[in-house]
């Protein structure tokens, strides 16, 4: 069976066989086998006859393109819970307390937080003294989107209450060098706690508490993108975000 749209490409632009087998750089026979025969070239030789004809290689030679093999993991990522209350506060507080150069949270609320471990303020201002950029936030109480995440999850007004303690743990923080608070209106679809190179990921569920949802442990590979996908996130939604003032 021939190749009817190579046919095609080379008849519209006037191309015979041997001109065309010059430009790929084969000798004019292969090119006979692919127009009369239907055979693929290899892919350099494809791109060069496809680049003379002013074709996609992909419409001339579909079999060439050839589907990304799944993956079964990242290399960024090191670990999958179930939900969030597999993980102790103290495994939160770990990471947080061996950064050196970047702390950031990202969240509606996450009281836990502060309930599980009282000393957070001063583990943050702690880090920041010894030269650790430390960026929280946290939701604004009155936006839409923290209403609306409360009627999802069926808490009807306690996550705007939640938010209200949250903006009350982190006040004390505000003024400190090298830690700021802001507060955002974004729809949540993740809660990010970035420790450097390490990230906890707490996907959202519609319907479903945090604490209920997967969390996912990302470290940063050269190879890997989930890690920055994440912090590209993070960075758009604090762009947006307001600082929180003191009381």
């Amino acid at each position: 069976m021939p190749n009817q749209r190579l046919k095609d490409a080379m008849a519209s632009g006037g191309w015979t066989c041997s001109e065309l087998a010059a430009r790929a750089g084969v000798d004019t026979k292969s090119v006979e086998r692919w127009a009369n025969l239907s055979r693929t070239p290899r892919m350099r030789t494809a791109r060069l006859a496809a680049e003379a004809l002013g074709e996609d290689v992909f419409a001339l030679w579909p079999s060439l393109r050839q589907p990304h093999s799944a993956q079964t993991t990242s290399p960024d990522l090191v670990a999958l819970y179930e939900q969030r209350a597999d993980l102790p506060t103290s495994q939160f507080v770990d990471l947080f307390s061996k950064a050196t150069h970047n702390i950031d949270v990202l969240v509606y609320a996450a009281v836990f937080l502060h309930e599980g471990y009282p000393r957070l303020n001063d583990l943050l201002r702690e880090r920041a003294g010894h030269g650790c950029t430390v960026r929280i936030a946290i939701g604004n109480p009155d936006s839409a989107n923290v209403r609306q995440r409360g009627e999802e999850e069926q808490f009807g007004h306690g996550i705007e209450s939640r938010c209200r303690l949250a903006h009350m743990h982190y006040r004390p923080l505000v003024g400190t060098p090298r830690i700021e608070v802001r507060a955002h209106e974004s729809t949540l679809y993740n809660s990010l706690y970035r420790a450097d190179e390490q990230l906890l990921v707490n996907a959202h569920v519609w319907g479903m508490n945090a604490f209920s949802a997967p969390v996912w442990h990302l470290r940063r590979s050269p190879t890997g993108t989930l890690f920055d996908g994440y912090i590209s996130s993070f960075e758009a939604v604090w762009s947006t975000a307001r600082p929180v003032e003191a009381d």
